[in-house]
């Protein structure tokens, strides 16, 4: 069996970390700590559209927290 016909047949589940991360992880493996299951199982194809769909900024959470509060500081110096 070649690594796309695998790609079918096999079943993911979409993840996310604390970050807000996202991977697929294989459905019957048990999710690895510090990821959490979000609801989606399907194909390797299908899970990779939903990421597309929703991971619409790559940078994790904590970095864009850090840049909005430095924006938000900037803000406020601007009165």
């Amino acid at each position: 069996m070649t690594d796309a016909e695998q790609d079918n047949v096999v079943s993911y589940r979409v993840v996310v970390n604390h970050e807000e991360q996202y991977s697929i992880w294989p459905e019957w493996k048990e999710i690895p700590a510090g990821w959490r299951d979000v609801g989606i199982v399907g194909t390797k194809q299908m899970c990779l559209a939903h990421i597309e769909e929703v991971w619409t900024d790559m940078r994790p959470l904590s970095l864009r927290q850090r840049m909005d509060s430095q924006k938000d500081g900037l803000a406020d110096t601007d009165s």
